[in-house]
């Protein structure tokens, strides 16, 4: 007697099934979602640092300015404009007595002419008299 044999159809390996293609999709979906998050991200942290770059910018002309001149900055607080490029600034010039007559503080805060009331950068210097 010889054994029985079982008729074996042949399988197709090749190729993917419908659940294979919609577990790939999800997860490439799931990968450019994140991405664009990211450069989004980036994208803002950069505009900030920009800003930022550029107000401190102007705080510094503004002290380079006093030293260069060999002003002596009349004790008190005043406000002007002091825009870089196509970024619009508020500085802020503060300047204080010292224990020591012959020197002046002066500080110089930057904002920003859209929020006047958040500040970006706040430089500091010790101007002698004369």
């Amino acid at each position: 007697m010889q054994p029985r044999r079982h008729r074996v159809f042949p399988t197709s390996t090749s190729g993917f099934t419908l659940l294979e293609v919609l577990v790939a999709l999800v997860i490439v979906g799931t990968a450019l979602g994140a991405s664009l998050r990211a450069v989004g991200s980036l994208t803002q942290n950069s505009s900030a640092l920009r800003a930022s770059m550029m107000a401190s910018w102007s705080a510094e002309n503004r002290l380079t300015q006093i030293r260069l001149a060999h002003d002596w900055p009349a004790v008190g607080k005043r406000s002007f404009d002091c825009p870089q490029g196509e970024l619009q600034f508020i500085c802020e010039e503060e300047v204080f007595a010292t224990p020591n007559p012959f020197f002046r503080r002066v500080e110089v805060s930057v904002s920003d002419t859209l929020n006047p009331d958040r500040r970006i950068v706040k430089l500091t210097q010790v101007v002698p008299n004369g």
